[in-house]
Formats: structure tokens, C-alpha cells, sequence
């Protein structure tokens, strides 16, 4: 993580700007670093291609001179593009790299060691294109749901290591060359010095992946960030977080400043999590309506989540019971047949005759409770935490094992019986029979 503060820097940059078609907040806060040396940009109508909005988030690393100069000058070299007419995409592309090498001819930024990453979305007649180099990232949210509209570029991924190595790289220690952490990005020179290949199969290079979308009437807001905020939570968790203050009608500037104080790390000892420089851009789809028809999707669906939650939780709630039900059903058959043993002079206590806690839930659960697991299980309901409750219930079904009346010295009972019929006991009812129990006691 490098050098920290003692104590956080929690001051906030924040804007807010807005038209017909958005309502545009966003902040940025230095919070435990040293420098804060991330940039950002967001216009709602470029001034060479009125009608056409552009934002963009940029994490400088190294300092902050690269991340600073493609905040002022990146939407430029993209629009000049003879390609951006009629392919947008490929304009992002080698905007890229032309600012990249603008930056290498440039004698005061040529010897930086500094770099930064790019994430650009731009929304041009009805469509969204948006390009990243490095691990800053964008989400967007349709009608209620994620998507996610970059993809991080870590040395790990196969793809990217492959290319390092044709460059003549190697990755150690999760970086490039053992020194940086992310594999695409602008500047970092050092890093792009062979002459033998073109600038997008450098070790480290600027180019950017491309995404596109149709922008339609359910398009909800947008977040554009630095990986300040995406190590700490998921793509997910951040929409969930955005959804629920626009529900609430909170504007966008207030909701990226509360995204990052939720992300601030409590102390520096976090291994960097939650330490970083933070930058956060949400963007809000208006469609010509006020604001508070967005409010008012937002609230729906937050509403729609939490009913597919509490419906879940009561599935696994009613299974649980169900389970419970079974195990005490038998409970009671181990406790009338211990009775039945007490009168055979056994002399087991009625209370005490289903045994530990333990070798309670260890007892064989019915098909109808396999039925009702495996339906929880496969439902669409289920699929969303299969990570929690339902797959608890459903690892435990079918196990098999050996239910007596005896407490503290089952298990060697048990032990012994396997010996003398040299095959496993198991109970394919809740009713023992009276073979089995009255073999028990012998062996007792």
C-alpha cells in the first residue's frame, strides 16, 4: 500500500451537474494516502460533438501527473479521430494510445514513473461505449438488475500474462515484472520500452477493452469508480448501496461521498483494503422525467429484493422446521422403544434415550425432506446464496447412521455390532425393529 496518513484524509471534492437526460453527482477524497492522485471527468455534451456526454474516472499510481492529463485532455483525442464518425469504438481505442504517446513525447512526462488507469463512458446517439485500460471499473443498472460494463486487467489473468510474456515480462507476485499491480494503463513507460512490437502488445500497455450497449428507457444510473471502492465491495453490494439512497431521494453527489465513507478503512492495517485514494461517478437516467420517477424505480425495486429475500429465508425457515420435526418424531420412537428396554430390565432413563445433540442431527432424514431440499435448492430463489442456508440443509441429507437408545456408550455399541454382522446398521424407517433393539441388549 505504500505510506499512510495517521490519521485519514476524509475532506471531499464533490460536483453535481445535470440536464434533461441525467442528473450527474461525483466526489473524490484522499482518505489514507499520502497524495491523492486520481482525476475525473464528466461532461454532459462534448464541446466538439454537442449531444454526446462523456465520463471518466482515472486512478493515477506513482503520482499524479499522468492521471491529471488524461483528465483534461483524453475526450480530445478521441473526438479528433477520423474513425469516431462512424466507429466510436475503435476511436476510443486509438484515442487511447494517442494520448499515451503524447505523453511519451512529452519531455516533462516522459520521465515520470507515474501511470493511471481509464475508464471512459461515453453515450452517443442512444448507445454506450465504454472503454478501460487497468482496474478502475463501470456498472451500470437496467432495470433494477447489474451489469457490468468493464472487466479489471490483472497481470493473473491468462490472457494478460500471455501477452507480458511475448513482451518479454513476467509476472511475480500477482505484478508485472514484480512491480505493478494492474497490466494495462496509461503511462508507465518504463514498463513499454520494447521497440520490436506495437504499443497495444506491450508488457504494460494502454489499449482498452471495449463494451457497448443500447441505452433504452430502463436504464437506471450508472457508477464509475477507482479500485479504492470495488476491493472493498463487490459490483453487486455497490449497486445495491446506489439503488437504495436514490430510494431514499438522496442526490448523486451525496450518495458517491456516503459510498466512500463506507469504504474508508476504520484504521491503516487492513493491507491496504479500504486505504486507497477514492473516486466515485453515478450518473442518473432521467429520460426527460424529474428525478423522482427514478426514486420511485429505485424504491420498487429495492421492494422487489427484499421480498424475494424474506421469501427465501422463510423457505429455508419452513424446511428447518420440517427437519426439526423429523428429528424429534425420532426422538420420541428411540424414547418408547428405550421404555420398552427399561421393562426388559434395561433400566435407560425415558428423557435421556435419544442420545447428545450431536448424534441427534446425524440421524437419517426422510425422502420427503430430501424432496423439500432439493426443491429449495433448485429454485431460482435458491440459486442466489446456494453459497448459504439451503446448501447447509441439503449437505446433511441422506447420511447415513446407527440410531440406539443408549447415550453415553452408543458408539462402541455400534462399533461392536458392525464387527458381528459385518455390515453397516442403518434405519430405513423411524420405527427400529424389535430384532434389532432386543440384539442391542445382548450385546450390552
Amino acid at each position: 500500500m505504500g505510506q499512510s496518513l495517521s490519521e485519514p484524509e476524509t475532506s471531499k471534492q464533490s460536483a453535481f451537474c445535470q440536464n434533461d437526460y441525467y442528473k450527474v453527482g461525483s466526489s473524490c477524497m484522499q482518505g489514507w494516502r499520502m497524495h491523492m492522485e486520481d482525476s475525473h471527468t464528466h461532461i454532459l455534451s462534448l464541446p466538439d460533438d454537442p449531444g454526446t456526454s462523456f465520463f471518466a474516472v482515472y486512478d493515477g499510481h506513482g503520482g499524479a501527473k499522468v492521471a491529471e492529463y488524461a483528465g483534461k485532455h483524453l475526450h480530445k483525442y478521441i473526438t479528433r479521430r477520423p474513425e469516431y464518425a462512424n466507429d466510436v469504438s475503435h476511436a476510443l481505442q486509438q484515442g487511447f494510445l494517442d494520448l499515451d504517446e503524447a505523453m511519451l513525447n512529452n519531455e516533462a512526462l516522459r520521465e515520470q514513473m507515474s501511470g493511471s488507469t481509464a475508464v471512459v463512458v461515453v453515450i452517443k446517439d442512444g448507445r454506450l461505449y465504454c472503454a478501460n485500460a487497468g482496474d478502475s471499473r463501470a456498472i451500470a443498472c437496467v432495470d433494477g438488475r447489474l451489469d457490468v460494463l468493464s472487466f479489471d486487467h490483472k497481470p493473473t489473468n491468462e490472457k494478460e500474462r500471455e501477452r507480458i510474456s511475448s513482451a518479454g515480462g513476467y509476472v511475480e507476485y500477482n505484478r508485472v515484472n514484480g512491480y505493478l499491480a494492474l497490466s494495462r494503463a496509461l503511462g508507465d513507460f518504463g514498463l513499454k520500452r520494447n521497440k520490436q512490437i506495437e504499443a497495444k502488445e506491450q508488457m504494460v500497455t494502454a489499449y482498452p477493452d471495449v463494451e457497448e450497449r443500447e441505452v433504452s428507457d430502463c436504464w437506471d444510473f450508472l457508477v464509475i469508480a477507482c479500485d479504492g471502492i470495488w476491493d472493498v465491495l463487490s459490483s453487486q453490494a455497490v449497486l445495491e448501496f446506489v439503488q437504495e439512497e436514490i430510494a431514499q431521494g438522496i442526490y448523486p453527489q451525496q450518495i458517491c461521498e456516503n459510498l466512500m465513507m463506507r469504504c474508508l478503512a476504520p484504521d491503516c492495517q487492513m493491507g491496504g483494503i479500504g486505504g486507497d485514494n477514492m473516486t466515485v461517478i453515478v450518473v442518473c437516467f432521467l429520460h426527460g422525467q424529474p428525478y423522482e420517477e427514478l426514486v420511485n424505480r429505485c424504491k420498487e425495486a429495492v421492494a422487489r429484493r427484499q421480498a424475494q429475500r424474506k421469501q427465501r429465508r422463510s423457505q429455508f425457515e419452513e424446511i428447518e422446521q420440517q427437519r426439526t420435526s423429523r428429528s424429534q418424531s425420532s426422538v420420541t420412537v428411540a424414547s418408547e422403544e428405550g421404555t420398552g428396554d427399561k421393562a426388559a430390565g434395561n433400566g435407560r432413563l425415558d428423557d435421556d434415550s435419544s442420545g447428545s445433540e450431536s448424534e441427534r442431527s446425524e440421524e437419517v432424514q426422510t425422502p420427503s425432506l430430501v424432496s423439500a431440499a432439493a426443491e429449495v435448492q433448485d429454485s431460482p430463489c435458491a440459486s442466489e446464496n446456494g453459497k448459504g442456508e439451503n446448501r447447509d440443509v441439503t449437505n446433511n441429507v441422506e447420511q447415513p447412521s446407527v440410531k440406539s437408545s443408549s447415550s453415553a456408550t452408543e458408539p462402541t455399541t455400534v462399533k461392536a455390532l458392525e464387527i458381528k454382522d459385518k455390515k453397516p446398521v442403518q434405519s430405513d424407517s423411524n420405527n427400529d425393529s424389535a430384532e434389532d433393539s432386543s440384539e442391542e441388549m445382548d450385546l450390552k
